[in-house]
């Protein structure tokens, strides 16, 4: 599951443990523009036992490649191995917009940054002359020297899980990453949208990364009555948002996967009136399939058809979102999905 970026994080990480003995796998720290991630995950490092840990993600451009391996190991290290480094490129409105830095070749800048990460954490030398990264330094000083991590990391592989949607962006997940994170995962549309992607990405894989984990994100309600159904309308305005409003007319990476779902003429109207500033339309143009088939919400029988047809399209891990307004009742759910997903 995620924890929330936005608030109320500490009463959040204080239910964790309840989560865990109800057994919840591993959970996910976003970092967009709030607190940064690094603090909060070491926090729930030293709260927990069992869980898996994981930035959900870390931008690739707020690091340099050498900090982000360094960061990784660290928080490796106090959770005792548990940690997963998320990595992903966000987008030009955060990266130019908060960290001022431009937002250019995202792929070939995951490429190297994974390239980077996984020679520190064996402790190589690091000495690397790639397109967007030489180490040493190149010019400057000239007093740079190729150095290596002087810890010795509790992993020489730390697993690595790369937020990707577009074609080449999940190539190359499938090719690097022992896991690969889509968003607005449809089950029945996944092979036609993405499976050419990862196939290509695949046949380059090297066996010792195992089969690639997918990752996917539903919100989780279960229940017949009409409340628990109208909990699917809460997706409305995330799924506006990021089809809306993240990104202008022509930049925008959701607004183009929502088209290639087989929403064009929806997401154009979902931009116009986003962009407009009618939010309000905009959240109810989202199509109810869309909210419906990309959540795991309705009667036990409809979720465990759901969970089916997720695993069927290749997903392996879920990445759940319980809707309830108590803790036990949060509990519940998790317990609830695990025994259905055995």
């Amino acid at each position: 599951m995620f924890l929330s970026y936005a608030g109320g994080f500490a009463e959040t990480v204080a239910d964790l443990a309840d989560y865990e003995r109800a057994g919840l796998d591993i959970v996910f720290v976003p970092e967009a523009y709030s607190f940064d991630a690094v603090s909060q995950l070491g926090f729930i490092a030293a709260k927990t036992e069992r869980v898996q840990i994981a930035s959900g993600i870390f931008q690739l451009y707020s690091r340099t490649p050498a900090l982000t391996a360094m960061t990784a190991a660290g928080l490796d290290y106090v959770s005792g191995g548990r940690f997963t480094l998320g990595l992903g490129a966000s987008g030009p409105q955060v990266i130019e917009g908060w960290h001022g830095v431009p937002y250019d070749a995202p792929i070939g800048r995951a490429r190297e940054i994974i390239e980077i990460c996984r020679m520190v954490w064996r402790r190589e030398r690091l000495a690397y002359q790639g397109r967007y990264y030489q180490l040493p330094l190149e010019g400057g000083t000239g007093l740079g020297k190729p150095l290596k991590l002087i810890n010795h990391p509790v992993r020489e592989r730390i697993p690595i899980a790369l937020a990707a949607i577009g074609p080449k962006n999940v190539a190359l997940a499938a090719e690097l990453a022992e896991s690969w994170m889509p968003i607005f995962y449809l089950p029945e549309k996944a092979a036609d949208v993405w499976g050419g992607a990862v196939a290509e990405g695949t046949a380059k894989r090297d066996a010792g990364l195992g089969p690639l984990d997918v990752i996917a994100h539903a919100a989780l309600a279960i229940g017949d009555d009409s409340e628990t159904l109208q909990l699917r309308d809460l997706a409305r305005p995330q799924l506006a948002l990021y089809i809306g409003g993240m990104g202008a007319r022509g930049r925008n990476f959701y607004n183009d996967l929502a088209r290639r779902l087989g929403y064009e003429a929806e997401a154009k109207a979902i931009q116009d009136a986003y962009l407009d500033g009618r939010k309000a339309e905009a959240e109810a143009l989202v199509p109810a399939e869309l909210a419906e088939r990309t959540s795991l919400i309705g009667p036990e029988s409809y979720v465990a058809e759901r969970i089916a047809a997720y695993r069927e399209a290749g997903v392996t891990t879920l990445n759940v979102t319980p809707l309830a307004p108590t803790l036990q009742a949060r509990v519940r759910l998790i317990e609830q999905v695990r025994a259905l997903a055995d």
